[in-house]
């Protein structure tokens, strides 16, 4: 399959008019609230950016920006979903001259055919370790493809491109004036794919060896994962402890600036191939982290990174970074910090990504 040609590349770069098509745009969102502020940044560097999603929310975004629903927030069904998709397509095909497809290969899979035919240029950002023929076909439709892991099934691609993670630094910080009142931090979604049980395994060998510590778990599970959640917290009840662990709900991404700044230590236990934000979120507010992906070995000190699934390994680091000086936690923070604005910012995401180019 051909890419379109340079000249109307050139154009495309020149007056860039771009559809965005994501799962949801709402900022108080707590997974997908970070695409409101990608959307208000990308639409700093197009002439129109025109946001076709399955789930529109609250949102407050710059005045050359549209946002189309398929209709999930007003209990569409399916079939809605799909007419909605391509009565937008169609209709706004003068308004745009490239898409944009974050996550979701069923999106290009729907829209490739039409796209082609018309001479828009696709783009797919997609993070993630599992994949399928499907999604090869999604990339063969692609003029380029996303990822921010070198362990994401998209990484495999000649035409794929390592991103940065994107982190508004101006939004993640640190604040000073809220004090650091628990040791340890588990923010995502309640899922055996992101492994909280890991975590509280390695917690029960840090309370047998007598560390002292108290932790957070901020999520909530999807409706096929609530036993799962269910025996998460038995385990803490069995355990007796419930004074050391505390589950919390999820919370809009615009307010996990607060629960980072309140933590020492953040710990992200999902696989290598899904480079979750929050590593860097967490990381920008000049909070510790300690995460088992591979992409950060080399990047980070090692003090920072434990083999995925080992908890003794686990218990140890936490051990370590709970023991840490004030001094040298500060340090570090600053350092970690320094990391995510020079490697992972949202400034210089937008710079690798702008202009679009095949």
């Amino acid at each position: 399959m051909q890419a379109p040609s340079d000249t109307r590349i050139h154009v495309i770069v020149e007056h860039m008019r771009l559809l965005i098509i994501t799962q949801k745009v709402d900022q108080n969102d707590d997974i997908l609230g970070f695409m409101h502020g990608w959307i208000a940044e990308f639409a700093k560097h197009c002439e129109q950016v025109i946001v076709i999603c399955l789930y529109e929310g609250e949102h407050n975004l710059p005045d050359n920006v549209r946002v189309f629903s398929l209709g999930k927030e007003k209990g569409a069904s399916k079939w809605k979903y799909f007419i909605n998709f391509y009565r937008y397509i169609w209709s706004e095909r003068k308004n745009y001259d490239a898409v944009f497809v974050h996550m979701n290969q069923e999106y290009v899979l729907m829209g490739a055919t039409f796209w082609f035919v018309t001479g828009k240029n696709i783009f797919m950002w997609r993070n993630h370790h599992a994949g399928s023929f499907l999604t090869d076909i999604a990339v063969a439709f692609c003029s380029k493809v996303f990822c921010t892991s070198k362990y994401s099934y998209t990484a495999q691609f000649k035409k794929t491109v390592l991103m940065p993670v994107g982190i508004d630094i101006e939004v993640f910080k640190p604040h000073l004036e809220i004090s650091k009142t628990k040791n340890i931090l588990f923010l995502a979604r309640i899922s055996p794919v992101k492994k909280p049980h890991v975590l509280i395994a390695a917690l029960a060998l840090l309370r047998e060896r007598g560390t002292e510590l108290s932790a957070s778990f901020f999520g909530d599970p999807l409706p096929k994962d609530i036993l799962y959640y269910d025996a998460l917290k038995k385990t803490v009840a069995d355990r007796h402890f419930e004074g050391v662990i505390q589950f919390e709900k999820g919370i809009p991404n615009t307010e996990t600036v607060r629960v980072y700044n309140a933590h020492d230590i953040f710990v992200n236990l999902s696989s290598s191939g899904m480079y979750d934000k929050t590593i860097f979120e967490a990381m920008a507010c000049g909070t510790l982290v300690l995460a088992s992906n591979k992409n950060l070995i080399g990047e980070i000190d090692d003090m920072f990174i434990f083999e995925e699934d080992n908890v003794e390994e686990l218990a140890q680091k936490l051990e370590h970074l709970i023991n840490l000086s004030a001094e040298e936690k500060n340090a570090w923070a600053l350092k970690l910090r320094d990391y995510v604005k020079q490697k992972h910012s949202l400034r210089e995401l937008r710079k690798k990504l702008f202009p679009l180019r095949t």
